[in-house]
Parts: structure tokens; C-alpha cells; sequence
């Protein structure tokens, strides 16, 4: 059974840091591409960053320069470090599993429907 349980998420002042995790099981981890998503009640879910298994990385314009996408294949942990934290970027974040290989060069390797498991979300809210 597929599993991705997401944590780390709270609560910070604008320009603060967290930490998100993501433990996955029932699937082989180490080959399928990994991504964080983000939604808001008054927008569509949409992408932040994502990472293959050759570590390669691809982010969203909300995330490039800020956010850093990592994953421990040992241990089946997906991680995202954000940083600088917005108002904006107050939203569920969702860790999730294309279920396949991919290359995470472009855009495409985001693309939602392609995403196979998905968590529950960690809400992140940043107040300014």
C-alpha cells in the first residue's frame, strides 16, 4: 500500500524558513520522480518543485531561488527547504509520486495529472 505522509509543516513570519518531509512506502522510492505541490481554497494546485532519481530538480517560478527540493533515497524521505517565506506562499502543501521514471528538466515533469500518489498536504501559513 502507497503511502506519503507529509510533516513539518506551522505557522511563520514572512522571511522565515521551514523544513517539509515526506515519508514514503509501498513503492520503490528510489526510481520514481518526486514533486511538492502547493493549493490555496482560491487557486488550482500547482507545482513547486520536483526531483528524479538522479537527484536532477526542476522548480516552478514560486520556488526557484528560495525553495530546495532533496530526497534521501535510503531512507525514502522527500524534503523541501523553503526559505524567505511569503504571504504567498501560505497554502497545503502536497508531497506526491508520479509512480514512474522520469527526467526532471522541464516543465513537464510537472505536470499534475502525471502524478500518480499523493499525501494529505501540510498547511504552511506565513503571516507578514
Amino acid at each position: 500500500q502507497v503511502q506519503l505522509v507529509e510533516s513539518g509543516g506551522g505557522s511563520v513570519q514572512a522571511g522565515g524558513s521551514l523544513r517539509l518531509s515526506c515519508a514514503a512506502s509501498g513503492f520503490t522510492y528510489v526510481n520514481y520522480c518526486m514533486g511538492w505541490f502547493r493549493q490555496t481554497p482560491e487557486k488550482e494546485r500547482e507545482g513547486g518543485a520536483v526531483i528524479d532519481s538522479g537527484e536532477h530538480s526542476f522548480y516552478a517560478e514560486n520556488a526557484k531561488g528560495r525553495f530546495t527540493i532533496s530526497r534521501d533515497n535510503r531512507r525514502s524521505i522527500l524534503y523541501l527547504q523553503m526559505t524567505d517565506l511569503q504571504p504567498e506562499d501560505t497554502a497545503m502543501y502536497y508531497c506526491a509520486s508520479k509512480g514512474q521514471f522520469c527526467r526532471a528538466t522541464s516543465s513537464m515533469a510537472m505536470e499534475l495529472n502525471d502524478y500518480k500518489y499523493w499525501g494529505q498536504g501540510t498547511q504552511v501559513t506565513v503571516s507578514s
